[in-house]
């Protein structure tokens, strides 16, 4: 049938090639990213389920200490995963990595899905943050290393879609089980996640390892041989050039963490290299103290607890909001190259500030007793978490996961994107760990620690965090190399949301395209800061 792709069961990879191929890796992980969004909804619904709370004997106020830990230790799994993806993914592959790490996830959705103990469902969770922290911290690297260049960032725009849908999905799932009564109403929704699971394992075995892990591991004639895969050529030793430097350059000037922990980053890389993980882990625990968190995991619980509202009223509106949520974010992710990391940070930080404010003072009003107008002010309060997330989409939803990719140095990047992403999952853990003590125990007040948090990034990023929109790695290495200062809100070339000019031009000199130019040399030229 005219247009259809027939499949060819004996070549490699069912005979699949170029975009088909790239489609197929990014099928597997989108599925990966989907099923990220989902936990981190799933359980919002789950908390609220009087089956589930008798059950696990999590009924009471004196209880609401011990629930905050059930759904908080899932991070903690996630950080640890996050922390062993950087080991284990150099030694096990792209793919055998994110393979582990959903088996390790199958086996904590059963254990959650068929919980009769609170002990039973606390192992779980912790299993199931492993396996997701594992994938997490993986499938975006594999992603990339398996992308041709110009469709790099268009499919970091459809996994973050993705993961904005799968939490979207969670929402409505616990919206429609909320109806039903007893155990299915908590339970399907924990197994619904195997729809994701199955995806992984249905796709990620047959299809390529990343030819950079490759090649990097000495087997360049399979790495040849998948790049002609994926670039639907035949094998040409021209467009592996660059992955092999890429290869050497880190093999060469390797950090290692005992080099960082004692001070001695930049003998090797001479590139400020301390400062600049600080900034990357910097960017990913603004996302947590933005107050993110305290809707994702427990909206349904803030709208019942602190507006007063239904158990059914308040998962109806979580899952509406989750729709405008999905909707906005789209106008940030494509937008984040024209207007530039430091501006969408800034704009998402004072937006949600302004949004912290009015719930604080709405809230104050619906707890006051007495006050004639409770009901008015505390549906008031509703629009503002709608406004809120409005916010968040645009500025800080991809922001912080970019930043750490782009500001770190070639050397220094899958490090920078491991303590990053386990900062942000350490801080997701103290947030939902302290937000259900909080609500019961402060009331309005609680929302004040959102207010401030979000009004010192506003100072903090302006002063603090260069652009690296339009940037390439070697631009923010050629910046670091000659030690900028430490306030970088004067160097307008540094904050710019363009690319600066003197990169242009150092560019039209490209080492790349002159012969006779070895990977030793080129090595020793960027070291030197040199334009050969």
């Amino acid at each position: 049938m005219k247009g259809m792709k027939t499949f060819n069961y004996t070549k490699p990879y069912f005979g699949l090639r170029g975009g088909w191929l790239t489609f197929w890796i990014t099928v597997a992980c989108g599925a990966d990213m989907t099923l990220y969004g989902y936990d981190q909804g799933v359980f919002s619904g789950v908390v609220i389920s009087s089956d589930f709370l008798h059950i696990h004997n999590l009924e009471g106020p004196s209880k609401t200490t011990l629930l905050g830990t059930v759904t908080a230790i899932y991070n903690v799994g996630c950080f640890l995963g996050s922390i062993l993806a950087y080991w284990l993914g150099e030694k096990l592959g792209r793919k055998n990595t994110i393979l582990v790490g959903t088996t390790i996830m199958a086996i904590g959705a059963v254990l959650q899905t068929a919980s009769y103990s609170l002990g039973q469902m606390m192992a779980g969770r912790i299993i199931a943050g492993l396996g997701n922290g594992l994938n997490t911290s993986t499938a975006p690297i594999w992603q990339t290393e398996t992308s041709k260049v110009q469709w790099r960032g268009k499919l970091v725009v459809v996994e973050m879609i993705l993961n904005i849908a799968g939490f979207s999905l969670s929402n409505w799932v616990n919206y429609g089980f909320s109806f039903a009564k007893g155990p299915i109403s908590w339970r399907f929704p924990l197994a619904f996640q195997f729809v994701f699971i199955i995806i992984l394992f249905l796709t990620t075995p047959w299809l390529p390892e990343s030819p950079r892990w490759l090649m990097a591991h000495g087997n360049e004639n399979e790495a040849l041989q998948i790049l002609a895969h994926l670039e639907d050529q035949d094998i040409n030793d021209s467009f592996h050039r660059e992955i092999k430097y890429s290869v050497d350059y880190e093999r060469t000037n390797s950090v290692s963490w005992g080099d960082i922990l004692r001070g001695r980053a930049d003998e090797k890389s001479g590139t400020s290299t301390v400062r600049r993980l600080i900034l990357g882990m910097g960017a990913q625990s603004f996302q947590q103290f933005s107050g993110i968190n305290v809707t994702s995991y427990y909206l349904p619980t803030v709208l019942t607890t602190s507006v007063g509202m239904s158990s059914d009223l308040a998962r109806l509106l979580t899952a509406c909001n989750s729709v405008q949520y999905l909707c906005f974010s789209l106008i940030g992710i494509p937008n984040v190259e024209r207007w530039g990391r430091r501006k969408l940070l800034i704009f998402g930080a004072c937006g949600q500030c302004f949004c912290y404010i009015f719930i604080t003072a709405l809230i104050r009003y619906n707890e006051m007793e007495g006050y004639s107008h409770r009901y008015e002010v505390a549906s008031a309060s509703v629009a503002f978490f709608f406004l809120y997330y409005i916010f968040f989409g645009i500025g800080m939803q991809g922001v912080p996961w970019l930043y750490p990719t782009e500001i770190n140095s070639l050397t220094m990047r899958t490090k920078g994107a491991a303590l990053g992403s386990a900062t942000n999952w350490i801080f997701n853990f103290m947030v939902v760990e302290v937000t259900p003590i909080g609500i019961q125990n402060l009331g309005w007040r609680f929302y004040v620690i959102w207010i401030v948090l979000n009004a010192v990034m506003v100072p903090i990023i302006y002063l603090f965090y260069p652009e690296t929109a339009g940037r390439s790695l070697e631009d923010m290495d050629d910046y670091y190399r000659v030690k900028p200062p430490l306030l970088v809100f004067r160097d307008k070339e540094a904050i710019s949301s363009k690319r600066p000019e003197r990169y242009r031009v150092r560019d039209e000199q490209l080492i790349w395209g002159k012969e006779g130019i070895e990977v030793d040399d080129l090595t020793q030229h960027i070291e030197n800061g040199d334009n050969p």
